[in-house]
């Protein structure tokens, strides 16, 4: 294998790096939650714990649910799954109980490790299924044989977590991602923003979002102190700074909308968390009125667009923002990670090169998951083998994204194939309608949906400008085949379980506002 991290040679188990760390950092804090803390030394020590106990209820390679609350101790809990040869798949307790009953279905375990409140109340339907909670895997004895003999058998192409993600058909699917996959696109992202044991590393997302994945392993992989932020934070701007501030976090990787809830709210003006020295976002397409806001408030924090979906580990592409960027413009997604072919195809599967013309965004190399757990059908339409020619074939992911190159070679982002609509005779992306509104004085944030039943567009957005003012705004920007019919103030902006815009609820108040009338 060729080196990857400049300080010790290639690894094939995140576990290897977890007792590297142990051993260089063993009584300073990894994990801290506001509640529990973990030194290095004492989250290997749980995780061993429960990883011995687990070992014996379940064989290697086995899916492994946690329905339990972000904490310390839910991280100790998924590096025991580890220890114990499976893969944890993270269900977070606010998801509505039929869609966990879709999520172990799709998982078919014997085994969920689940708070004892939440499981009573969640999973009372399902008495297939064995219940456990941490306290009980951490009351039994470590094996430290047991584990190594599990340990020897491990190969890098085992699976280390499975996410879930929204399917077409209705029923959720689990990406399985390996080990090698992680460790090759972490050591990729330390190295390259230069994250290491002296950075505190804020953590927002919940630990179902690939978002944390970039946390977690760059914690594990470098010494670096993982900050997990309480959820409830998210709703009180000033708090959240505080907590930023009194936990001194160097390190922002967060989903736009949590990047743009604290701007959008004023939270800037409150109090700025100047020892943060880089921001790094995804999810969504940040909006420049938003960005700027944070650069004003940080002129010396190094900030970077990310994008990629769960499904080729976490990122596939990054951007260093070195300047401002206007209303009118779409900040680049950028170029490939190393160990990364990132490309556009049109409609004829042949490659695009041309500025300007738009293709979907396909990744091949490092780091691609494995496939849908137990869905070899999904599998195959996301990762076929691509014939480029002259070649023998690659195996690639088609994200499902549109996209295009800048005159400099960068990649822009151009929104979901599925969110490109036709109306009144023309294509239009939804998220172009979103810039215009996002643009306008007022507007914060925005949201545009189409109602198929009666062919037209609706705009939903957050902010204090009156809707007449928002209408003649976009009439300046977007012709009207483009500006949406109906234009709505709405108090909320509320996101889904992937942190970002929820659409589907604003389907719903559309539907609601009809039914009024």
């Amino acid at each position: 294998m060729n080196e990857i991290r400049k300080d010790n040679l290639y690894k094939t188990n995140v576990l290897d790096y977890l007792e590297m760390t142990v051993q260089k950092y063993p009584e300073r804090t990894a994990v801290d939650d506001g509640q529990l803390a973990f030194t290095w030394k004492e989250l290997e020590s749980a995780a061993r714990t429960i990883g011995s106990a687990l070992s014996r209820r379940v064989p290697p390679r086995s899916p492994v649910p946690v329905l339990m609350e972000k904490s310390s101790l839910t991280l100790a809990v998924m590096l025991g799954i580890v220890y114990a040869g499976g893969f944890y798949v993270p269900v977070n307790p606010v998801n509505p109980p039929e869609r966990i009953k879709k999520i172990l279905r799709v998982l078919n375990t014997e085994i969920i490790i689940a708070e004892k409140t939440v499981a009573d109340s969640l999973l009372k339907d399902v008495p297939d299924i064995k219940q456990i909670t941490a306290e009980q895997l951490l009351s039994e004895e470590t094996d430290r044989e047991r584990l190594a003999v599990i340990r020897e058998n491990s190969m890098e192409s085992d699976i280390l977590y499975g996410l879930f993600t929204s399917g077409s058909t209705g029923n959720p699917k689990a990406v399985a991602v390996s080990h090698d996959a992680v460790i090759r696109f972490i050591s990729h992202f330390t190295d390259i923003f230069g994250i290491t044991e002296d950075d505190r590393l804020g953590n927002q997302a919940p630990f179902d979002f690939d978002v944390s994945v970039k946390d977690i392993y760059s914690s594990i992989m470098t010494g670096a102190q993982l900050v997990l932020i309480p959820k409830k934070l998210f709703s009180t701007p000033p708090g959240l700074l505080d907590y930023l501030c009194e936990k001194q976090v160097t390190n922002l990787t967060w989903a736009v909308s949590a990047l743009t809830l604290v701007s959008s709210l004023k939270g800037l003006d409150y109090r700025i968390p100047d020892q943060v020295k880089r921001i790094l976002f995804s999810g969504e397409a940040m909006p420049p009125k938003q960005l700027r806001l944070w650069q004003q408030a940080l002129p010396h924090t190094r900030f970077v667009n990310l994008y990629g979906p769960t499904e080729i580990t976490c990122n596939c592409t990054y951007f260093p923002v070195e300047r401002e960027y206007s209303d009118k413009e779409k900040i680049p997604i950028g170029r490939a990670f190393p160990g990364r072919r990132v490309f556009l195809l049109d409609d004829e599967q042949r490659e695009i090169l041309a500025p300007g013309s738009q293709g979907e965004i396909c990744v091949a190399g490092e780091s691609l998951a494995a496939g849908y757990y137990r869905d070899p059908e999904q599998t195959a339409k996301r990762f076929p083998v691509y014939l480029a020619e002259g070649t023998a074939g690659e195996r690639i992911c088609r994200t499902g994204d549109l996209g295009y190159y800048d005159e400099e070679g960068n990649l822009i982002f151009a929104g979901r194939k599925d969110f490109q609509i036709k109306h009144m005779g023309h294509r239009i992306e939804l998220e172009e309608v979103e810039a215009a509104m996002n643009a306008a004085d007022g507007v914060e944030k925005s949201c545009c949906v189409f109602d198929r039943e009666h062919n037209r567009l609706a705009g939903f957005y957050l902010g204090t400008v009156s809707a007449s003012e928002l209408r003649k705004s976009m009439k300046e920007k977007l012709p009207v085949y483009m500006v949406p019919a109906k234009i709505i103030q709405t108090p909320v902006m509320p996101l889904n379980k992937n942190g970002k815009t929820d659409r589907a609820y604003f389907m719903v108040q559309l539907q609601e506002r009809r039914n009024l009338k």
